[in-house]
C-alpha cells in the first residue's frame, strides 16, 4: 500500500487490506463520490482488481453516480443508506438489493433528503463494453446523455473533474 492523495491505495499487484475510512476516495461535484479501493483509471492508475470491480458510491440530494448507461458485464448494488431512484423501475431504499444483467440500462439518482450510500459490484470488461444511449427519463433527473456514446471518456467528455481525496466524514458508520 501507498499513500495517494486524499487516502492509501494499492502500490502494486497483489493481496491488501484497506479500510473504507482510510482508502482514497474520489470526488466529482455532479456525480457524488466513491471509494474503489484499488486506484482508479480516471485518475490514470492501473486498476488492480482484473475480474470484479466493487465501490462504494455516495451521491447527495438530486445527483445521479453518474450517467444512464448499459454494460456488457453483471452487476449488483446494495443500498446501504438513504434513498434513491433506479431508473430502470422504481425506487430503492437501505438494504435493497439489485441485480442488473448484462446490458441492462441503468442509472441511480438520490430521490431523499440525505446522502445515499451504495456498493456497487460489477465484471470487469473493456471500457468499450460501456454504452451509454440517450434516455429522455434519464435526461429529466440530469443523468443522461444527449447523444450515444461508447465508453466513459466520451460520454463524460465535459463534465466536472473527478479529484482524489479523503475519505467524507460521517458517511460510514465508524468500524
Amino acid at each position: 500500500m501507498e499513500d495517494g492523495a486524499g487516502g492509501r491505495k494499492p502500490a502494486g499487484e497483489g493481496w491488501f487490506v484497506v479500510n473504507a475510512h482510510e482508502a482514497q476516495w474520489l470526488h466529482n461535484e455532479r456525480f457524488g463520490a466513491c471509494v474503489t479501493f484499488e486506484g482508479s483509471p480516471l485518475l490514470g492508475e492501473p486498476a488492480w482488481f482484473r475480474q470484479l470491480g466493487i465501490n462504494i458510491q455516495v451521491v447527495w440530494p438530486g445527483q445521479a453516480n453518474g450517467y444512464y448507461h448499459a454494460e456488457a458485464g453483471q452487476e449488483n448494488f446494495l443500498v446501504l443508506s438513504g434513498e434513491c431512484m433506479l431508473l430502470i423501475e422504481g425506487g430503492l431504499k437501505g438494504w435493497d438489493c439489485v441485480d442488473c444483467p448484462p446490458r441492462t440500462e441503468h442509472v441511480f439518482v438520490n430521490s431523499g433528503d440525505r446522502p445515499c450510500v451504495f456498493v456497487g459490484i460489477g465484471a470487469r470488461l473493456a471500457d468499450d463494453a460501456l454504452v451509454y444511449p440517450v434516455s429522455e427519463l434519464a435526461l429529466r433527473h440530469g443523468a443522461g446523455v444527449t447523444e450515444q456514446w461508447t465508453g466513459g471518456a466520451f460520454a463524460y467528455a465535459g463534465t466536472p473533474e473527478t479529484k482524489p481525496g479523503s475519505y467524507p466524514e460521517g458517511l460510514l458508520p465508524d468500524t
